[in-house]
């Protein structure tokens, strides 16, 4: 009979606090259906610029297979540059000359194989051409997880700071802490403005040390600024910081702030760049605008595989410290629940 008292009283718990019943239920199915699409998506196809020399002897073969442009050598390489292909073949010697945009090692072997049977059939060959192969980014040494790195940097940072200071934050309004600051003549800008500054010293330190790690230690790819890579890395850890709290302001208990992971940070994963998003639908690569984490990921790989410089990623740099600016401002409107000045 005790047994069957404390069986009841889980199952109307269950079914007072709707949200974990919910995500019980709806989580699983959402993140499942998020991953049907994202991994049911098409088979890459590769974009290719021919040369005038290569496309006489091999366009027709090579549209079969990727999608395909013909210019100079100097406007290849600015659109390789600017990540709009992602090969330029040429022909020198006889034999295909291949400049390679290299930042990810999978749609390196896709387009290498496109060139071996493109050339191949073209010119009725059964054994493969030989070519020569240039890197514009990276190298023919490059492993996957230093195409995957910067992504993963920029997604643990978010985790757990994200995790922290939204549980931190609930904390302090659970325990009474809040309450206590609001009922002092402090604003509610000042209010955020401190725990902001209070959790960011220590998320800094936080993104200082992963970076650190895992580029130092782990021995991932560092074509650019470790300072840029720093501001970066805080930017996220910023953004995750004020989201954590906004959405903490929404939960009664730890239950309730960690049942924001499955539709807050799991998204953020196969829209970051983890997964190539060229393969998904067009109407579902655009919710990747919405994800902070892509803007990160997109930044640090701009860094530290293409070693570019302020202006190739500076637009990303804006829209982290709008997002953050944007959740800051709600949550100073979140505060009036509690207190209005």
């Amino acid at each position: 009979m005790r047994i069957k008292a404390i069986v009841i009283r889980i199952i109307r718990q269950f079914f007072r606090d709707k949200r974990t019943l919910g995500l019980l239920l709806i989580a699983p199915l959402f993140v499942l259906f998020l991953m049907n699409l994202v991994f049911n998506s098409d088979e890459y196809e590769p974009t290719i610029i021919l040369s005038p020399k290569a496309a006489q002897i091999a366009e027709e073969a090579f549209k079969e297979q990727a999608k395909v442009t013909i210019e100079t050598k100097e406007e290849a390489i600015e659109q390789l540059k600017e990540q709009k292909a992602d090969a330029f073949v040429d022909i020198e010697m006889k034999r295909p000359d291949i400049t390679l945009e290299g930042s990810d090692p999978a749609v390196n072997k896709s387009v290498l194989l496109t060139v071996q049977k493109a050339f191949g059939k073209a010119e009725g060959r059964t054994q493969q051409p030989k070519m020569e192969t240039t890197y514009l980014h990276g190298s023919e040494d490059m492993a996957l997880f230093d195409h995957f790195g910067p992504v993963l940097i920029g997604f643990f940072i978010f985790f757990f700071v994200f995790l922290i200071a939204g549980v931190s934050f609930l904390r302090e309004r659970t325990g009474g802490t809040l309450q206590r600051l609001l009922a002092t003549p402090l604003r509610r800008w000042e209010i955020v403005g401190g725990y902001v500054v209070g959790f960011g010293v220590f998320t800094i330190f936080q993104a200082t040390l992963i970076s650190w790690f895992s580029i130092h230690i782990l021995g991932m790819v560092m074509e650019g600024s470790f300072l840029f890579v720093l501001l970066i890395t805080v930017l996220l850890a910023m953004t995750a910081l004020t989201l954590g709290t906004l959405l903490s302001s929404f939960a009664h208990n730890e239950l309730q702030m960690i049942q924001f992971i499955p539709l807050v940070i799991v998204p953020q994963i196969f829209f970051s760049g983890l997964f190539n998003l060229d393969t998904m639908s067009q109407w579902l690569r655009s919710l990747s605008v919405i994800m902070p984490l892509t803007y990160g990921a997109d930044a640090l790989r701009e860094i530290m595989i293409r070693g570019n410089g302020w202006e190739y990623f500076a637009p990303d740099v804006y829209v982290l410290l709008g997002f953050s600016a944007l959740f800051m401002v709600l949550n100073i409107l979140a505060l009036k629940k509690h207190r209005k000045l």
